[in-house]
């Protein structure tokens, strides 16, 4: 409204910072695995929150494209590295990263309520001024936690042991390059899934749900209830693949995904809610099964780089999935999509099935 700009004509400035979310994450996890991961958590957290509190200050587009694209450079930094942190010194890792995972999601789907919260209360430019500042007072309390010397000595001795142990140093090379190839695919195909189901589900409540939406907020709520109550996939998932074999999760969760998107087109109201409730369940659950692959054959030395390109299929995948939804939604509409949806999860059960087997994490007393 102060620009006289529609919210078409916005869209491309925020282009660049979606663009530097997923580049940079290779130059980050690089320099997290040569230089220091705290050390780079610390930049992550002061330089975005500098990032996002200069972006208030913008007073053209063009210099609010240069905020975001500035907020996308500290923002790659967090998956290569926090993600390594994660798993750095586990041997099983499912849970602690389903509990991530799960803060991830509760974050995405709290931030546009919270932005009208304080758009409603104050301005946009205080969107970006207090996370800011939020997030510059974590970094630099991050910083002193984390470079006492007491806690140099933890992290040091916590990496010594890590690098001791042998897991995923001794798996030849013909191994790995299949374990690698089914965890980029998989990460290509459900990272469309993934935006296509978290971009469009709200519209797809508003059209479904009938009565049972009846205003644009009543919709937001249900979107937010069911995002809230799929993060527990994560969870869940975590659990079972640190006890039970990683292949088998993965395929259950894959048939979840493709017997539901396949009867979606059919369902409406209660039945529609339910069965989005249950596919974001396997959507979100999905999450955390490839870090848990990553961190199980890859070793601490190089983990962060490994992780970093992850990312940067999902983020790449993620820039494209937009305009691929909208051309499929103009096309056939919704029923469309869900069948696309089946059928890309199909593709992603057939690759899991040829998933060799991987060793099982040691004891929970080895931890």
């Amino acid at each position: 409204r102060e620009w006289g700009m529609s919210y078409a004509e916005l869209i491309p400035y925020a282009t660049p910072g979606f663009v530097a979310f997923a580049v940079f994450s290779l130059p980050a996890g690089w320099l997290a695995d040569r230089w220091n991961r705290d050390g780079m958590m610390v930049v992550f957290f002061i330089g975005i929150g500098l990032s996002s509190a200069a972006t208030a200050l913008a007073q053209t587009p063009l210099q609010m494209a240069g905020g975001l694209f500035a907020i996308g450079i500290f923002a790659a930094i967090y998956h290569p590295v926090g993600i390594a942190l994660v798993i750095e010194g586990r041997v099983r890792t499912g849970v602690a990263l389903g509990v991530n995972g799960v803060f991830g999601n509760l974050g995405v789907a709290s931030a546009a309520l919270l932005a009208g919260l304080m758009i409603d209360n104050g301005s946009w430019r205080g969107t970006f001024i207090w996370p800011g500042l939020l997030s510059v007072g974590l970094g630099i309390f991050y910083g002193i936690k984390h470079f006492r010397p007491a806690a140099r000595g933890r992290s040091a001795a916590r990496q010594a042991e890590a690098a001791a142990r042998p897991a995923a140093e001794s798996y030849d090379r013909a191994f790995l390059l299949r374990v690698f190839g089914i965890i980029f695919f998989s990460t290509a195909v459900g990272g469309l899934v993934f935006q296509s189901t978290t971009f469009s589900l709200p519209k797809v409540f508003d059209e479904r749900l009938g009565d049972l939406g009846g205003s644009a907020t009543a919709v937001g709520w249900f979107a937010f209830v069911v995002f809230a109550i799929a993060s527990a996939g994560q969870l869940i998932v975590g659990f079972l693949v640190d006890r039970y074999a990683i292949r088998f999760v993965f395929i259950g969760v894959a048939v979840l995904q493709v017997a539901l998107f396949a009867v979606m087109p059919s369902l409406t109201g209660w039945m529609a809610l339910g069965a989005a409730t249950l596919f974001m369940l396997g959507v979100f659950g999905q999450i955390p099964i490839n870090d848990v692959l990553v961190g199980r054959v890859t070793r601490s030395a190089w983990r962060s780089r490994v992780l970093a390109a992850r990312y940067i299929v999902t983020f790449s995948v993620t820039a494209v999935s937009v305009p691929v939804i909208a051309w499929i939604y103009a096309t056939g509409g919704f029923d469309l999509l869900f069948t696309v949806l089946a059928v890309a999860a199909g593709l992603i059960l057939t690759a899991v099935t040829m998933l060799p087997p991987l060793r099982a994490p040691l004891p929970a007393a080895a931890e």
